[in-house]
């Protein structure tokens, strides 16, 4: 479990930083993923940087989280 929640963690946050790159920069278009969800969300229109930005974070969370869960 905790490897599981490392990898997931790793990868929401190198995909929520890859966006926020992306809507900042315009470059690294072919890392966005998550561009699938802030461009087809209707609520999340206009609103991508900040999506990016939550999703970095959960992955930020998810990772601190996995340190504390022990190795089963």
């Amino acid at each position: 479990m905790k490897k599981f929640l490392e990898i997931l963690g790793a990868l929401v946050l190198i995909g929520g930083v890859s966006g926020v790159l992306r809507e900042l920069t315009g470059w690294f278009p072919f890392m966005g993923f998550t561009r699938f969800l802030t461009e087809n969300v209707w609520f999340l229109d206009g609103r991508e940087l900040f999506a990016n930005i939550v999703i970095a974070v959960l992955g930020l969370v998810v990772l601190i989280l996995s340190d504390r869960v022990k190795k089963a």
